[in-house]
């Protein structure tokens, strides 16, 4: 008798080189994506927010859109990747149309770019940075972004979860491009700086400003923060704002807590912010008595995080004689005897200005939360979608790109948290897309209609079926031609 070769010494079957007919995609999780959106009515926001085109026939705005938001939670990187789709008839007879071609998409892409907009630049010996202002289509993508907000909003409403508190959080992130047209950023590189605003609560992106590398974090941020909370749905109760030192900005702090926030849906914006060390706060927070620090936790190295109040009133021109005073409260880290940070010293000193009245170990716990939220997204849309990649030399076709990235990531964190369970809810998007989007599938017909059927295990499908659950959509019997 033979001697028998080992399991893994060998492969136990042939390829066979023909091809497929039937109508199966690897892809077919994508479909249940699209359900998402279509539900969301993204297409119609889309169709009223953006008039792009010139001519009737061709793919429509909301076309366009659908294919690159599909192509950006499968894992395309840039309008190219699109190719991974093509001769995929179960795409094709899921969505209804043939996705576009890489030319196509980046025509569409094309069309928010305003060469008028980048003449307005000024030249770096006048200006060294300059936030360039979007052009009308990119706007139309913001109200897109703000009408699925709020239809989101009302998903949750219908699952028991209302949404009544709003905090938004807001950073700026870089976003490295070798692109002709990038301009350098504070870490020495170039690229592009955009401002975010994140709704913790509900995990969405609800507004951005897309900026040049060289625009510091700290310029002009009250634009991105207003958009924000006009963004926000009137059932909102109580509004919050969580920023980092960029965010220490005298215009952005006056609108916060100027009195006519009061009058506006959602009263009183209660607000933290990392305060600027300036020498004369750097001079009050060390003068704290050591009897007035009180430890709030111990890091795994020792560290004490303690915080104590600070009386400070900053002597600031822009500071009205009649205006309440803010609130500042100090944080000290503290090493342990004999252990020093890497500037030699046992103890560094930060500071937080609020208008609240919160204990200052919740207040300072809370404030810190931001960075599980607005950076979370930030490295979402960066790595795991594209919003890392600009396609493009102009500047408002990248900021299209990355605005789109954002909605993205809205569609992903819509469905995660509204249709899959407990302990799924807060998986990162790698894993979403192993639960969700790459599961292999074939489109059939039975008695006159299309069926989906998919290659995956019982709890994926579970996972589909509460999808089609929770995002209704009218489902037409559709026979094949």
């Amino acid at each position: 008798m033979p001697a028998r070769l080992p399991i893994q010494s060998k492969s136990p079957f042939h390829i066979d080189a023909r091809p497929l007919d039937e109508m199966a995609s690897p892809h077919a999780g994508l479909l249940v994506a699209s359900r998402a959106a279509r539900s969301l009515k993204i297409p119609e926001l889309v169709s009223a927010n953006l008039q792009l085109k010139s001519r009737q026939r061709g793919f429509t705005e909301g076309q366009f859109v659908e294919s690159i938001l599909l192509l950006q939670i499968a894992g395309g990187d840039c309008p190219d990747d699109v190719s991974i789709f093509s001769n995929d008839t179960c795409l094709e007879r899921g969505l209804g149309y043939t996705l576009p071609k890489a030319t196509a998409l980046r025509e569409f892409l094309n069309r928010f770019h305003d060469e008028s907009i980048e003449s307005q630049r000024p030249a770096r010996e006048t200006q060294k940075s300059f936030i360039l202002p979007s052009s009308s289509a990119v706007r139309g993508l913001q109200n897109v972004q703000a009408g699925m907000v709020r239809r989101v909003v009302k998903l949750y409403e219908q699952a028991g979860e209302p949404l009544q508190i709003a905090t938004i959080d807001m950073d700026a992130t870089i976003i490295e491009s070798h692109k002709e047209n990038a301009l350098p950023h504070y870490e020495g590189g170039r690229g592009y700086q955009p401002m975010v605003a994140v709704w913790a609560e509900a995990d969405l992106a609800v507004a951005d400003e897309f900026r040049d590398g060289n625009v510091p974090a700290k310029q002009e941020p009250l634009t991105c923060a207003r958009q924000a909370f006009a963004t926000l749905p009137n059932t909102v109760g109580q509004r919050f704002f969580r920023g980092d030192s960029a965010c220490h900005e005298n215009d952005l702090i006056g609108w916060l807590k100027h009195p006519d926030r009061q009058k506006e849906p959602g009263g009183k914006i209660g607000f933290a912010i990392s305060a600027v060390m300036s020498a004369a706060l750097q001079k009050e927070v060390q003068a704290i008595e050591e009897k007035e620090w009180q430890t709030i936790k111990t890091e795994a190295d020792g560290t004490l995080r303690q915080w104590a109040e600070v009386a400070f009133v900053p002597g600031e021109a822009h500071e009205k004689k009649d205006s309440h005073p803010l609130r500042y409260v100090g944080l000290r880290l503290l090493k342990s005897q004999g252990v020093l940070f890497a500037d030699g010293s046992d103890r560094h000193h930060h500071a937080v200005v609020t208008n609240l009245e919160w204990a200052g170990d919740r207040l300072l716990q809370w404030h810190r939360e931001k960075a599980g939220t607005v950076e979370h997204v930030h490295d979402e849309v960066k790595n795991a979608l594209a919003g890392g990649h600009m396609p493009s030399q102009h500047f408002n076709v990248n900021a299209a790109w990355f605005k789109l990235s954002l909605l993205a990531y809205n569609l992903v964190s819509a469905m995660r948290r509204l249709c899959l369970g407990a302990e799924e809810r807060t998986v990162r998007l790698k894993k979403f897309r192993l639960l969700v989007i790459n599961l292999a599938g074939r489109m059939s017909r039975f008695q006159c209609t299309m069926r989906l059927r998919f290659c995956a295990p019982k709890q994926a499908i579970a996972r589909v079926l509460k999808v089609w659950e929770v995002f209704e959509l009218p489902t037409q019997a559709t026979a094949f031609q």
